[in-house]
């Protein structure tokens, strides 16, 4: 590998052991009483859950008042459900927020009739990015997916590396031309598929990953039976779709949320272990004794070490004297300092307080400073949305287009699908209510972008546009009592009528 691969895969050790309390454990043994409290974990955790909000929705365009995107919506729906895709999204994304950046994999399943999603550890994921791309986000027409299987002496089996290729080139080199069920346009490119592996002791460690010698590999086959060596998927994409934590511009790879807070974690942790070594001497305190009759060996004539215990009577002589060292007070400064370093904590990575849990609701002055306080949140977290804008939108779209190449949908075009976060800052929902109610009967906002602002208020509404379908329905049909309450009105109308 390329020495800036190292880096990053260095870089995901770290940043992996920082978020399960180890990170003392790469400084050997000045590590080894370092104390570590979970701080990065919960800045993963809480970062994690401000991102993707309350709920995490399939949304079509058009769904409102469109049969045919309503049925698309279904279906896709009904597939993330079945992939179970909120969960796989959590995994994901807490791997992006945590290590900068996460991969998802699509395949179709012959034997399920949908596709499948997997999510794969950055650390897998080797991009041949073109030659000269200024633009990050430019899609690479090469991807590998490589790691190493470790050798087991107790069975006798070589180390291996193991390389699984996508890659997009023409239909079998001649310049056939093929016509995609999503294009109008007939194309002359394929994406092939090659899974490979090579004994760990037959490679050269000073080769390139992508340009390992065929000739030497074992070919792998899929659950068909078909040999895996440059196998057609009939697809002109290739389907992994890498998500960044952040905009990077010219980087192709994210910036883990750790990696600003890193130093301050450190210094962090050093703290946590200078004021848990100032609460054993303050609540064991050191004690000299002068002029006491101590214990001693018979065999060795040797003093006997003296333990403080509950009850423990120490005769003194004339002269004697037993004093202690108090530490309460430098206890007292390490724990202010570690409140400070929280405090930064919570700037440098644009938590609030209240967020992190160092700040009680009820210390808040007023609603409206609370308010104030998740402004840098805000900010972080529409920019962190807005690196994946792209992103699940082309997942989307590859899965409607698997299905196409399955014969579950039609040829033809498909409709722009997404995944829609829900909300993440407290809602004020009668507020919220209030202005969708009087904006929809002023005709200001249409009832489907009234429901859509309910839904991202967080009011527990699943679907949209069944939503809207309900409201129409009962408005257009009163309901009992609505009519008998009509009734009476019509009935004394008419008596007043004849009086």
């Amino acid at each position: 590998m390329p020495e800036t691969e190292r880096r990053r895969l260095a870089a995901y050790t770290v940043l992996a052991a920082y978020d399960s309390n180890q990170a003392a454990a790469l400084l050997g043994e000045d590590g080894d009483d370092r104390r570590e409290y979970g701080d990065a974990s919960l800045i993963v955790d809480q970062t994690l859950s401000h991102l993707l909000g309350e709920t995490q929705q399939v949304v079509v365009e058009g769904a409102e008042d469109n049969t045919t995107a309503q049925e698309r919506e279904a279906l896709l729906r009904e597939w993330a459900q079945a992939e179970q895709l909120r969960m796989r999204m959590q995994h994901a994304e807490r791997t992006a927020v945590l290590l900068g950046d996460t991969v998802y994999l699509l395949a179709w399943s012959r034997a399920k009739n949908r596709p499948v999603l997997k999510t794969i550890d950055p650390g897998f994921y080797f991009p041949v990015l073109p030659d000269g791309a200024l633009d990050a986000d430019e899609y690479p027409e090469r991807v590998h997916l490589a790691w190493e299987v470790p050798g087991d002496p107790a069975t006798g089996r070589k180390g291996t590396l193991r390389r699984v290729t996508y890659e997009l080139g023409p239909i079998d080199d001649d310049g056939t031309r093929r016509t995609y069920p999503w294009s109008r346009e007939p194309s002359s490119v394929t994406c092939y598929l090659t899974d490979a592996e090579w004994d760990l002791d037959q490679l050269d460690q000073t080769g390139d990953l992508d340009a390992l010698s065929l000739s030497r590999a074992r070919f792998r086959t899929n659950a068909d039976g078909e040999l895996l060596n440059r196998l057609d998927l009939q697809l002109d994409f290739i389907p992994v779709i890498h998500v960044p934590n952040t905009i990077n511009g010219a980087e192709h790879y994210g910036q883990s949320s750790l990696l600003s807070a890193a130093q301050l974690l450190d210094d962090l942790a050093a703290a946590d272990t200078d004021s848990q070594r100032a609460s054993a001497t303050t609540g064991s305190p050191i004690i000299g004794l002068s002029g006491a009759r101590l214990p001693v060996d018979r065999k060795t004539g040797q003093p006997l070490p003296v333990q403080v215990e509950p009850g423990m009577v120490w005769p003194l002589g004339d002269t004697g004297q037993l004093s202690t060292v108090d530490t309460s007070a430098q206890l007292a400064e390490l724990r202010a300092y570690v409140e400070t370093l929280r405090d930064r904590l919570s700037v440098v990575t644009r938590l609030p307080g209240s967020v992190l849990g160092t700040v009680r609701p009820s210390e808040v002055p007023s609603g409206y400073a609370l308010q104030l306080s998740f402004g840098p949140l805000d900010a972080m977290v529409r920019s962190m949305r807005l690196a994946r804008e792209a992103k699940y939108p082309l997942l989307l779209k590859m899965v409607q287009r698997l299905y196409q190449l399955g014969g579950v949908l039609p040829p033809g075009d498909n409709p722009q699908a997404t995944i829609a976060f829900g909300a993440y800052l407290p809602t004020d929902l009668a507020a919220a209510l209030d202005l969708v109610a009087h904006g929809v009967q002023a005709e200001v906002l249409s009832l489907e972008t009234g429901v859509r602002l309910l839904v991202d208020a967080g009011f527990p509404i699943e679907d949209a546009a069944l939503e809207v379908e309900r409201i129409q329905s009962r408005a257009s049909s009163p309901t009992p009592d609505r009519q008998d309450s009509d009734s009476a009105e019509d009935e004394e109308g008419d008596n007043t009528t004849a009086a």
